[in-house]
């Protein structure tokens, strides 16, 4: 068999001159504690993540306000661009002749106008001369159904 030399046990150096023992009262003990280290860390980060998810909504919502705007410019310019198309053809020769045709009756030389007359749809009238405005509702009503 082969022995071995035992080895010196080590012993970690204190520093403090008192001695090992641990402090006995509520404070180093709830500090010391890991659910109190965890529930100051649980309470800093809601310190941080409140803001922050503040911060996002805020961004979220000017975000949707800025889209909105932008599709309220591009309805704008295309209004604007179709206006510019109007006053275009307004301004243009082919439409100061069609006003001329419609508004002032006027014609081309050697062109003939043609006048199509609707006939007039005669309405059927009831005789209100004998309803006066004293009678009631259900009396207006008789006369027009049944006189």
């Amino acid at each position: 068999m082969i022995k071995h030399k035992s080895r010196p046990q080590l012993h970690p150096r204190m520093l403090s001159a008192g001695g090992s023992t641990k402090p006995n009262n509520f404070f180093y003990r709830l500090v010391s504690s890991q659910r109190f280290l965890a529930i100051i860390g649980l309470f800093f980060l809601l310190l941080i993540v409140f803001p922050l998810a503040k911060t996002y909504a805020q961004k979220r919502m000017i975000e949707n306000e800025i889209n909105g705007v932008k599709k309220e410019i591009s309805d704008f310019e295309k209004t604007n661009q179709e206006l510019k198309n109007m006053i275009t053809y307004l301004q243009s020769d082919q439409s100061l002749e069609e006003q001329a045709r419609l508004n002032l009756n006027l014609k081309k030389p050697g062109e003939k106008v043609i006048v199509i007359e609707e006939p007039k749809i005669s309405t059927t009238t009831i005789d209100t001369n004998n309803v006066t405005d004293s009678e009631g509702n259900f009396t207006k009503w008789w006369h027009y159904f049944f006189s």
